[in-house]
């Protein structure tokens, strides 16, 4: 069960060149204004051991970033707001235009040139992996997770040069974020990669259903048995 734990010292020659300016240059963004349909309820306050899930992942996001933004719909704002997780709540500016519009909105409101994307409901973000994709961004527009061959858009460090290509592509009919990637430098991050910080790729695990959310608890409870 040890392998649960996030515990990579050996693979830290990377770190020499994440400074702590680079990291407090990047903002997170976390997208929170989902419907939550297969839920049935907002799952970014659904807990899980007395914080919500909204909540773990700002808690991992705010080590590699030096501000947070939450991007969420019109409905959700005073809810969250309320909530008080630690993020600045902002008002997705496209609404209906899925998570590109989310992510426009958090990108164009960004004070730093990269931002780090993720869901809110994601509580296993790989503090580790983040920043090593953070310290790979030079040059590159996009640095995403490749995972079994599928590209993993909610787990990726952005530059704000892909700005004019989101509003191309959301004032448009396609919403695929996978259309971005091949506007822009890509840089990805395969599976390899991955597994030497995560390697269970727990980070991109997100919850979406009553299953998700008990395995998820399951998961917690054997990290801290591992601790």
């Amino acid at each position: 069960m040890h392998w649960l734990w996030y515990n990579i010292s050996q693979y830290l020659d990377w770190r020499e060149v994440v400074s702590q300016a680079l990291v407090s240059a990047v903002t997170g963004i976390v997208l929170a204004g989902g419907k939550s349909l297969r839920l049935g309820r907002e799952k970014a306050l659904e807990k899980l051991n007395a914080k919500s899930l909204l909540q773990w992942t700002i808690d991992s996001l705010s080590r590699v970033s030096g501000s947070i933004l939450i991007v969420t719909s019109q409905e959700q704002f005073a809810l969250l707001s309320h909530a008080q997780c630690g993020g600045k709540v902002i008002v997705d500016i496209y609404p209906g235009k899925a998570a590109l519009g989310g992510m426009y909105t958090g990108l164009s409101s960004a004070s730093t040139a990269y931002s780090v994307v993720v869901g809110c409901d994601m509580p296993f973000l790989n503090n580790d992996l983040l920043q090593y994709q953070i310290a790979l961004a030079g040059g590159f527009d996009v640095v995403a997770l490749r995972i079994d061959g599928k590209v993993e858009p909610l787990h990726a460090v952005y530059s704000k040069t892909c700005l004019p290509f989101m509003k191309r592509l959301v004032s448009g009919s396609t919403l695929a974020i996978s259309q971005l990637f091949n506007m822009v430098k890509t840089r990805y991050v395969d599976e390899e990669e991955v597994k030497r910080y995560d390697p269970q790729c727990l980070s991109i695990f997100n919850v979406n259903t009553e299953e998700d959310l008990r395995r998820a608890r399951a998961l917690i409870k054997q990290i801290e048995m591992c601790t």
